[in-house]
């Protein structure tokens, strides 16, 4: 059977660029008045330790997307190693689907994969930050595998052809 491969491409600045916004936005939504240097450490920043420490979860919730979707995966390599991902990277996946495979919904999966290492990266950097968001964005990436899987099994009818329609080949 043919396969329709989907190639999605994520970038990594526009990654950190979501994370270090949301990370933002929950820090100023949990600020009383009175929790200044809490609601700061919550706050993602540019500095070199924040940095480092969100490429690094951005790089091991690829490593577990891959893991999660490896039965859609190709053009797997066949060496690794350890290197930390930097702010201009570009992160690939190359998904083998069905022939059948319904393409519209090939949005659905990238958009899927962007949040969940979004969400995957906030629930590390909360768990160091302020332990009671960091469930919240685990469960957030669990849901967004949950739409990535159901996007990649969504399948296009077939469509019956007329068996008595003349293709030119019939003549005699």
């Amino acid at each position: 059977m043919a396969k329709k491969a989907l190639t999605i491409t994520l970038y990594v600045s526009e990654i950190l660029v979501q994370v270090k916004n949301k990370a933002f936005l929950t820090g100023r939504s949990r600020d009383n008045g009175n929790n200044n240097e809490e609601v700061a450490h919550m706050q993602a920043s540019d500095d070199d330790e924040d940095e480092m420490q969100l490429l690094n979860s951005i790089g091991n919730a690829f490593a577990t997307l891959k893991s999660k979707l490896s039965e859609f995966l190709t053009l797997t390599p066949t060496t690794s190693n350890n290197v930390l991902i930097d702010g201009e990277t570009n992160l690939s996946l190359v998904l083998s689907l069905p022939s059948n495979y319904n393409q519209s919904t090939a949005d659905a999966i990238t958009r899927g994969c962007d949040q969940y290492l979004v969400d995957m990266a906030l629930s590390e950097w909360f768990n160091i930050t302020n332990k009671a968001d960091a469930g919240d964005y685990l469960n957030k990436a669990a849901a967004d595998l949950t739409i990535i899987r159901e996007a990649a099994h969504k399948r296009v009818r077939p469509v019956r052809t007329d068996p008595t329609a003349s293709s030119g080949s019939d003549q005699q």
